[in-house]
């Protein structure tokens, strides 16, 4: 069992920067691949970013590729996301999930993440 639970979020105008945290309890927390998603409103919820338990692996959606970056601290059980350069757009609810997938492209998917956390809202003002 995993519980997770999301923080770091608020309001931030455009252009500048937020770091969300997700905090993570279960001691096999290094063995699970961690993704950060996001929901807009009336959107679905799409891939953000997601890192391997050792830190080796990691993916970005395109969109935030060279602005964010994902990071890990398997001693406190943590894992970050670095977001920069924010923009409006970007606007939503934003969720950890840990899980375990079986092939690369399943990364990307939703359905590969058992655990999710309540979410943090971060709000982008122009």
């Amino acid at each position: 069992q995993v519980q997770l639970v999301e923080s770091g979020g608020g309001l931030v105008q455009a252009g500048n920067s937020l770091r969300l945290s997700c905090a993570a309890s279960g001691r096999t927390f290094s063995t699970y691949v961690m993704g950060w998603f996001r929901q807009a409103p009336g959107k679905e919820r799409e891939f953000v970013a997601a890192m391997n338990g050792a830190g080796e692996t990691i993916r970005y959606a395109d969109s935030v590729k060279g602005r964010f970056t994902i990071s890990r601290d398997n001693a406190k059980n943590t894992v970050y996301l670095q977001m920069n350069s924010l923009k409006s757009e970007e606007t939503a609810i934003y969720y950890c999930g840990a899980g375990r997938p079986a092939y690369a492209c399943s990364w990307y998917w939703r359905s590969s993440y058992k655990y999710w956390g309540q979410g943090t809202q971060v709000t982008v003002s122009s």
